[in-house]
């Protein structure tokens, strides 16, 4: 049975949450784009996807979650979606459980057994 976006979606914040690097890199298709919340880099290989994961993963009380309301999904094609919304991280820094929220895109291919294609986050900026 071929899986939608939000399952995918789902299944990417349930790795991150239990920290399986593993299953996160099967979500990437091999040719995969991610642009990081918490890098300065473009990841276009499935080394710097997994190192940027792994570095992550190290982070104490790592958790990110969903703003439900804030979810949209694009229909491009059959198989192609764009999804896209707003998710909180949460991890210790210096002792201290911190929050970023961050917007997200990703480019879902659910033909493709490594469905995601491509994934945008960054930091929401504090208002002014």
């Amino acid at each position: 049975m071929m899986k939608n976006s939000k399952v995918i979606l789902e299944q990417w914040i349930q790795a991150v949450n239990e920290k399986s690097v593993k299953n996160l890199e099967n979500l990437y298709d091999k040719n995969a784009v991610l642009i990081p919340t918490f890098s300065n880099r473009v990841l276009d290989t499935e080394e710097k996807i997994q190192d940027y994961f792994m570095k992550l993963g190290s982070r104490e009380g790592l958790s990110v979650t969903l703003h439900e309301k804030t979810l949209r999904v694009q229909e491009v094609s059959d198989f192609i979606s764009i999804i896209s919304g707003i998710y909180n991280w949460r991890f210790i820094i210096d002792d201290e459980l911190l929050n970023f929220e961050a917007r997200f895109s990703y480019v879902i291919d659910i033909s493709k057994e490594n469905p995601i294609l491509h994934h945008h986050s960054s930091q929401i900026p504090r208002m002014l």
